[in-house]
Formats: C-alpha cells, sequence, structure tokens
C-alpha cells in the first residue's frame, strides 16, 4: 500500500486578509444591540493562531492599515504565538472591517474591505521571508476574489506543478459568494483548488458550487489532482482522500454556540497532524477536535481541549470513536 504522501517538516505560512470585528454582545439583531465587541476575524489567520496552539510554527502574512484596528489585529494574532514580523503596513489604506447582524434566520455579515490594505496585496509577496523558507503555505478561495493583484498572488503560488515548487500549499476552497461576481466561483474556484497538494472543502459548499448532487466522490471526481482531498460533511462525518485510499472520520459530539471560524479550525488540526506525522484517520480526529473549540465560543478562536483529553480521543479505538467521542468545552 502507498504511504500517504505529507508536507516536508517546517514551518508554515498563512496568506490572506484579517479584519477587525463587531458583533452585538449579547447576540442581538445589530439595529437593537446595545454594546458591540471588538474582535478579529480572518480565515487565514484564524489557522496560523489553531496550529500555534497545536504547537506548529507558523507566520501569517499579509497588509494592515496603519490605524488602531490594523494594530488590534496584529497584536491578536501575535498574542497566540503567531510570527505576525513580516505582516506589511500600509500608510495609505485602512484596515478590513466586518460587522455581524445576529437574527432568527442566521446571522447576517457586512463587509467593509473594498480598498482594504490587503486587497493590494500581489504576487511580490512570494519572492521574500518567510514564504521562500516555508514547507507549506496556506491559501484561501477568499483571496482570489479581493482583487486582481490578491488572484494574481494565488494563480502563481499555485502555478508551479505540485513536486517541484519550494513549498507544498493547501488550499481552503471557502467559497464566499459576495465575494465573486455572479457566475465565476465555480471555475475559478475548482482551477486554483485543483492545483493544490492539499484541499479542503465542505460537501455542501461543493454541492453550491458544482452540483447540488454531489457525493464526497463526485467532489473527487472534480478534483483529482491534489494529493489530499478532504470533503467535510459538517456535523455528520469528514472524508480524505488520498493516494492510499479513502478514510472517513464521524464527527464527535459537542456544544455548539456559534460554527463560524470551525472550518479554518479543522484544516488547522488536520495540517498539524500531517506534519506531525499522523495517520490519516488520526490527522482527521485532530481536525474534528480543534473544530470543535471554534464551534464552542462566540469568537473565531477558542481553547483547544487539554492534551490529556486530546490524546485520550486520539487513542479511541474506531468504533469507540463513531460510539461515544464528545469533545467537552475547555475549563
Amino acid at each position: 500500500m502507498t504511504a500517504t504522501w505529507r508536507p516536508a517538516p517546517g514551518p508554515v505560512v498563512c496568506v490572506g486578509e484579517t479584519m477587525a470585528a463587531l458583533a452585538p454582545d449579547p447576540p442581538s439583531p445589530l439595529r437593537t444591540a446595545p454594546r458591540l465587541r471588538l474582535s478579529v476575524a480572518g480565515a487565514e489567520s484564524n489557522v496560523a493562531m489553531y496550529l500555534a496552539d497545536h504547537g506548529i510554527p507558523v507566520a501569517w502574512l499579509s497588509a494592515l492599515g496603519d490605524d488602531p484596528l490594523g494594530h488590534r489585529v496584529r497584536d491578536t494574532v501575535a498574542a497566540t504565538g503567531v510570527d505576525v514580523s513580516h505582516v506589511r503596513t500600509d500608510p495609505h489604506r485602512p484596515t478590513g472591517l466586518l460587522v455581524k447582524d445576529p437574527g432568527p434566520d442566521g446571522t447576517r455579515v457586512h463587509y467593509y474591505r473594498r480598498g482594504s490594505a490587503a486587497s493590494a496585496l500581489g504576487p511580490d509577496l512570494l519572492d521574500g521571508p518567510p514564504v521562500r523558507t516555508a514547507a507549506l503555505l496556506h491559501l484561501t478561495g477568499i483571496t482570489p476574489a479581493l482583487s486582481e493583484s490578491c488572484r494574481a498572488l494565488v494563480t502563481r503560488a499555485l502555478t508551479t506543478e505540485p513536486g517541484t515548487r519550494p513549498y507544498a500549499v493547501s488550499f481552503d476552497v471557502n467559497h464566499r459568494a459576495a465575494l465573486w461576481p455572479h457566475g465565476t466561483a465555480p471555475a475559478a474556484l475548482r482551477e486554483l483548488a485543483d492545483r493544490a497538494d492539499i484541499v479542503f472543502v465542505g460537501l455542501d459548499e461543493a454541492q453550491a458550487l458544482w452540483g447540488a448532487n454531489f457525493t464526497e466522490e463526485g467532489v473527487r471526481a472534480q478534483l483529482r489532482r491534489p494529493r489530499i482531498l478532504v470533503v467535510k460533511d459538517g456535523a455528520n462525518t469528514a472524508t480524505a482522500f488520498t493516494e492510499e485510499g479513502t478514510v472517513a472520520v464521524p464527527t464527535p459530539r459537542t456544544a455548539v454556540v456559534e460554527a463560524v471560524g470551525a472550518g479554518d479550525a479543522f484544516a488547522a488540526g488536520f495540517l498539524a497532524g500531517l506534519l506531525r506525522g499522523a495517520t490519516t484517520a488520526n490527522a482527521l480526529r485532530l481536525g474534528h477536535i480543534t473544530a470543535a473549540s471554534a464551534l464552542q465560543v462566540t469568537g473565531d478562536h477558542g481553547p483547544l481541549p487539554d492534551p490529556a483529553e486530546r490524546e485520550a480521543l486520539l487513542a479511541l479505538s474506531a468504533r469507540e470513536w463513531a460510539e461515544r467521542a464528545v469533545v467537552s468545552p475547555s475549563a
């Protein structure tokens, strides 16, 4: 049986925009909310922060405005142990902002990111540190939707064939319909994802992009080239397609406060497992465990379960995991 491919040991670099985020606290409609909570929100920095929680050397690469919100974002990400020393400060462009509006039918998100500092990022970002010494570069489908220069950045990172570029690339499809001109996302995201070494996509996300009747196997038929494809089916299961075969791990039971950030946390946990040489099944389990940390908080980044609980969960047999795996809220 062929051994599962893994990225070489070494630092991870996560590239993409992080914004300041405002949300009613406690959750309520924005129009009547008496108080707002300030936090930060960014898919790639979420992955970086959770990788740092797992002890993986990681840098976040982006641009921020020279403004209080930008300083807040930088400080928040750095406080988790992520290297932010290469984040650019743009004196002419602002830090992006999002505002959450919870309601009975879910939470609407209002973005104020056009013309932001991060939207001016371009392919030159790949030419210097820390990218040149990275073992793994993590990207998402959000970045190419921000601007032409951001799309050029992601396209260039993925242009070189897998196995010949200096770093492996992981790519989370992370489809944000509001950011793409109508009808352009399906082909663009399929093309980009199919060039990556590792791909993450939600089953519902894939169905919205490429066909309502898609199964996990149908997604693999669309994305044949990635060495590892992980298809997440929410509260049901996560399935990894690798060179050694297909592995599916059920989602453990956990309390759900808010789903935002769980996909990023899953990606970080799975990547941490791969980088540490875990089996595919245990990398999927670590993804689930890390995702539960995000599900149990109102923000994007929550504390991991303590190491003893993580090790106990990873040590369960497949049957025990399926029947009684529960990830408890951290104290």
